[in-house]
Formats: structure tokens, sequence, C-alpha cells
């Protein structure tokens, strides 16, 4: 299957994946070359576990759209009428406050699926999708990714879990947000997006630029280049090609609980 979308030529494989090793996620990054990107739907984590019957619905029914780098993907208030996988690049989905404040609410990465909630509530989308770089993302119309909710139980146990998953998420980004402290709301925000590697060292992974986490945790950009500058200093983290290992997490934790 090839098609045109936005100058965009591509070709859909479900060739089933080895085993990743532990700790490794699975994200479907595209291979490329001169005239063609292919994307292989089984490494598309969702996707993953599907029949043969299953992939063939899906691959009839997906278009595949490039964005560039701050361009929305889809708008707070639209109707939604697709369900959305990011194929690759980094999406932030964002809100506005009554004063026209920008809000980031969550950070996506390769492999990441949204526009679920609006599917599944008919609704309208009730935030605003903006692309961080260059992205990919793969577009499943309302009718045949309801189906899949329903008929494919891999997908429709990804999805209970996700959405279980989220509800926690937000509980606790609220906490966070409600921290008086600028310096301590910025400690927090790190340990609540770090992650243990393979080597079970912490970590963030695809650091959100300074701009990103003020949006998030409402804030200054110079707050947060000021606060991460003072944990480089102290020798708690250290940045890392796009990513930043956090040397000390005993210290880090002390700081907040100072």
């Amino acid at each position: 299957m090839a098609e045109k979308n936005k100058n965009l030529l591509f070709s859909l494989e479900d060739t089933p994946v080895p085993p990743l090793p532990p700790g490794m996620p699975m994200a479907p990054v595209p291979s490329k070359s001169k005239t063609n990107i292919t994307i292989n739907l089984r490494n598309i984590p969702l996707l993953t576990q599907l029949t043969s019957d299953e992939m063939a619905h899906v691959k009839n029914n997906l278009s595949i759209r490039k964005y560039a780098r701050r361009d929305a993907i889809l708008q707070r208030g639209e109707s939604s009428d697709n369900f959305l996988l990011l194929l690759s690049g980094r999406v932030q989905v964002v809100d506005l406050t009554d004063q026209g404040n920008v809000i980031g609410l969550s950070l996506l990465s390769p492999g990441s699926f949204f526009g679920e909630v609006p599917l599944i509530n008919q609704s309208v989308h009730m935030s605003t999708a903006v692309a961080l770089s260059d992205v990919l993302i793969a577009f499943l119309p309302a009718t045949a990714a309801l189906h899949l909710f329903t008929h494919a139980p891999s997908v429709a146990q990804k999805i209970q879990y996700h959405l279980a998953q989220k509800v926690l998420r937000d509980h606790k980004f609220r906490a966070l947000l409600s921290i008086n402290n600028t310096s301590k709301r910025i400690i927090s925000f790190l340990i609540f997006m770090k992650h243990k590697n393979a080597e079970k060292q912490e970590l963030v992974e695809n650091l959100p630029t300074h701009q990103e986490i003020a949006n998030m945790i409402n804030t200054s950009r110079e707050t947060v280049t000021r606060t991460l500058l003072m944990l480089a200093q102290r020798g708690i983290v250290k940045k890392d090609a796009g990513r930043l290992i956090i040397i000390n997490p005993n210290a880090l934790r002390k700081l907040m609980q100072a």
C-alpha cells in the first residue's frame, strides 16, 4: 500500500517483530529512502498483537500525514473524526487559560496515541496538539478506530490500561502543580518524568525544552534554566544528548523534602 499525502510517499508493512531487550520501549521509527517511507505497523505498541484480519482492516483505513514544527495537529473545540498514532517526532498537548496563557498538559513520544476520548464520548477535542518537531501521524477514521476498540481484545485492553494510567497521571500532575515553591515544582516535574533504563540508571528521555517545561508547570523559562543549572552545578543531574541523567537521585529527592 502506498499513497501521497502532503508530498509524502509511504508504504505500510505488518511483518512480525522480534522481542526487544528488557527495558527498551517499542516505537514505530519509520525507515526512509529517497522516495519512500516504510512503516511497520507491528512496531506500533497498540497494534503489535493484532490478528492478520484486524491488521488488514487497519491498513485499509489508515492514512499518514506529515507536520512541521509548531503546526497544530488538532485544535480544541474541533469535532473528532480520527484516532491518531504518533509515528515519529514529538507532540505536546496544550490548553489555554482564560488569560490566554499556554499550559502544557502532556508530552507525546513515538508510539503514543491520542484522540481516543472524544471518539468514545462522541465529543469535541478538549485540548490542542502541537508538533514540537517534524512529525509523522497515522490517522485512523472514527468508525475503523471504534471497531478496533470493541472487536480487538488486545487493543481494548491497552486502551483501558491507558485511560486508567491517564487518570492516575492527571491526579499526580495536579498535585505537582499545587506546589508553591517553583524550584521544588521543577524538581518534582523531573521526578515525575524520570524512569529507569535497563542499567537501572534514572533519567529523563527526550528532555523537553526549558520553555516547554515552563508551559507545563506554570512558571518562567528563566526559572527552569536557573534551577537546572543549579542541579548540574551540584552534580545532581547531567544533560546528555537530549536527555537528563540523574546522577544523584537521593540528593534530588532531599531537595524536594527540604
